[in-house]
């Protein structure tokens, strides 16, 4: 496939190397110019390219830049791309150490991906955002392996959740379905799936006890969490 990555941070640079490996024809963008992924050309194989090059090249389409830089991306990004390309969605909220307070996704009227949805005016499949980028680079392992680490998938779209899945099993991880991306809130950072590298049948049995509608009791546990996680990541240092 011919793959288009919007964003060259941990995620992005991760992903572009694994997928030329497996053959896949990548495109990848950054926000400073081509010119500046020289290094990560020569270390990934992937083409350097402008968003809008990577958007319209792609046959799937991975956004994985800061959650606060999503309103920034060109309103017509997306123009010129066929209404069946998937759009991948790796985003995650960290308001401490990055994004600052977004209220839609403090007071949980909308998921991160709805968020992100609404701003690219695209519908998003959500993949990609509970796993470390060191752990997305390694490669994975053979379908059946025991304890094989799973991966949820959200969207609304099937074909395009399906196709993601395909993804996501060629790079060597179980895919889940996450159900709707309303209900992605189960993958998004202060719960139980995210960065825990867990096994199918465990990701699954967090999904069925998690439900589908979320809380206010969940959303406000969610957020606790979150906020206790990114003051232990202050304290050490860690900027994103």
């Amino acid at each position: 496939m011919k793959i288009g990555i919007i964003g060259a941070g941990h995620i992005g640079s991760a992903l572009a190397g694994r997928l030329t490996r497996l053959g896949h024809t990548v495109y990848i963008a950054n926000s400073r110019g081509p010119e500046t992924l020289t290094d990560l050309a020569q270390k990934t194989g992937a083409t350097p390219v402008t968003a809008a090059e990577a958007a319209r090249h792609g046959e799937l389409i991975v956004v994985t830049i800061p959650l606060k830089n999503i309103p920034d991306l060109p309103r017509d990004l997306f123009a010129n791309v066929a209404a069946d390309v998937p759009v991948i969605d790796t985003s995650n909220y960290y308001p401490l150490l990055r994004d600052g307070q977004i209220p839609e996704l403090e007071t949980g009227d909308l998921t991160e991906s709805e968020w992100v949805q609404q701003h690219l005016g695209r519908p998003v499949v959500k993949a990609f955002n509970n796993i470390l980028a060191d752990h997305l680079a390694a490669p994975g392992q053979p379908a059946g392996t025991p304890g094989r680490v799973a991966l949820p998938i959200a969207a609304d779209d099937a074909a395009a959740k399906q196709q993601v899945s395909v993804l996501v099993e060629a790079l060597g991880f179980d895919a889940v379905d996450g159900g709707s991306l309303r209900e992605s809130w189960r993958q998004q950072p202060g719960g139980p799936i995210y960065c825990n590298d867990l096994p199918a049948d465990q990701l699954r049995a967090h999904l069925t006890r998690l439900g589908t509608t979320r809380t206010e009791a969940q959303h406000a546990e969610y957020l606790a969490n979150q906020a206790k996680q990114e003051q232990a990541m202050a304290a050490q240092g860690v900027k994103l």
